[in-house]
């Protein structure tokens, strides 16, 4: 028997081992709305460049509409014997108002319907995220807000560096998600472009009007090359590069909210709803959500690999390999979905504990630095010397057990006798945040000022 699809051409069908490899449906289904879309205004333009009757052309629209309703009420029955969501749409329309379904697919191939669908289907998609992480921003700015003065010890190398607002750290999240708004948008704005109508890879004799069917589906304009707009995937490498550094930057948040709540930390408490307990002791309350979080990430690197390998060995145009393209980016980018959502949920959940927040940060003398800096504003000293002598009364400190704003004057100034009892007015961690006041600091007159400028930007939906 003739394959109903290819014609002629072929005289049997395919072995059952080539059809299970070949088949597509059982992923490419989720490209219904698109592909209807796609179709509609095909259908819309070759009428109206007289390429088919309007007749045909309205049967076919209508016909479509039912398809679409049919799959959303859950009655559309999908085969695998047709491969792929295209030919279960053409399919069906045949069932339902005959042979003028067969004039939908004048002009066009599934190489650049499936180009078309792909590239609206990222789209889309790129636009929920985009929400998705401005609310996430808008969770970090509401806890930012609410912790602007709270003091936290704030780490290089993981070990006490110099004092902190937990306002300030979480603003840092602001300011990374901010960047990977960007890059979406970035990505959005590249892949804006239209390749329906490129047909299989040169283009159609028919005279076809590509800027109509591109404006009727929200491109900006129609892509340029035949041969480019069916062979290109840049548009989901692009989409799956951001979900990755996306994704990178939850999973640094994640990885900090475990450490925060660890037990030696202890800054942190989330409640029942992001946490889970142990089979065997009854004490846990383990942050999966964080730790699930952080994992997923691997999933979303592995899909931007995953496709980066598919493409980088194929010559101009369309291959089968590039058939691969679309169920790891369906995974990665609803990843990617999930760990912004349950990222937002864990920053609207947790509640800091300042009392150990500001005892940690005052631990490991995180305020040397500030020291060293007084003996320089104050004393005059060279930095490098101050730095010297602050080193050598941490020395002094740490012999004597002592916190530096507890170490004895007596004992600072039998290292340099320039040190007065003013010095003790920059060794508090309270002080030491304060006067962090320079463009970006600390202080928690900065970060209130920093929450009111990205307020005002999302709320103007800018970047």
């Amino acid at each position: 028997m003739s394959n109903r699809m290819w014609g002629g051409r072929f005289a049997t069908g395919p072995d059952a081992i080539m059809a299970e490899i070949n088949a597509s449906i059982d992923f490419d289904k989720a490209l219904y709305r698109q592909d209807i879309a796609g179709s509609r205004a095909h259908v819309a333009m070759l009428a109206k460049q007289g390429i088919v009757s309007f007749e045909d052309a309205a049967a076919i629209d209508a016909g479509l509409a039912q398809v679409l309703s049919e799959i959303e009420a859950g009655t559309f029955v999908f085969s695998r014997e047709l491969e792929d969501i295209h030919m279960n749409v053409e399919k069906r329309l045949a069932d339902l108002i005959g042979p003028a379904a067969g004039r939908l697919h004048t002009a066009r191939s599934r190489n650049d319907q499936v180009a078309t669908d792909f590239r609206l289907w990222v789209r889309d998609t790129i636009d929920e995220l985009d929400h998705a992480l401005k609310d996430l921003q808008e969770a970090l700015l509401e806890k930012a807000e609410a912790h602007a003065a709270t003091v936290m010890p704030g780490f290089t190398h993981l070990q006490t560096a110099q004092p902190v607002t937990f306002g300030h750290h979480l603003m840092a999240y602001v300011e990374m998600i901010g960047r990977d708004r960007g890059r979406f948008r970035d990505a959005r704005a590249r892949l804006n472009e239209c390749p329906l109508g490129s047909a299989a890879l040169a283009g159609t004799s028919f005279p076809i009007d590509r800027f109509a069917t591109a404006e009727a589906l929200g491109f900006a304009r129609p892509t340029a090359n035949s041969l480019d707009s069916v062979s290109d995937r840049d548009f989901a490498l692009e989409a799956l590069s951001a979900a990755s550094v996306a994704a990178m930057h939850l999973s640094r948040l994640a990885e900090e909210i475990v450490i925060w709540c660890s037990a030696p930390f202890g800054f942190i408490r989330l409640s029942d709803r992001f946490t889970t307990g142990s089979s065997i002791m009854p004490q846990k309350r383990n942050p999966d959500a964080a730790e699930l979080a952080r994992a997923k990430t691997g999933r979303i690197i592995g899909a931007l690999t995953g496709l980066l390998i598919v493409m980088k060995g194929l010559p101009l145009a369309y291959a089968k390999d590039m058939q691969e393209d679309k169920e790891p980016a369906f995974d990665a980018l609803a990843s990617l979905s999930l760990v912004i959502a349950a990222s937002a949920g864990m920053v609207r959940d947790m509640e800091p504990d300042a009392r150990a927040m500001k005892k940690a940060a005052g631990g490991g003398y995180s305020t040397a630095t500030d020291l060293a800096d007084w003996l320089v504003r104050v004393v005059g000293m060279p930095f490098r010397e101050a730095h010297h002598v602050t080193g050598r009364i941490v020395a002094a400190a740490a012999e004597a057990g002592l916190p530096l704003e507890k170490v004895p004057l007596a004992t600072m100034q039998g290292i340099d006798a320039r040190i007065t009892d003013a010095v003790f007015d920059v060794l508090s961690v309270d002080r030491s945040v304060k006067s962090r006041t320079s463009y970006g600091g600390t202080a928690p007159a900065n970060v209130r000022k920093a929450v009111k400028a990205w307020k005002r930007k999302l709320e103007k939906d800018t970047l």
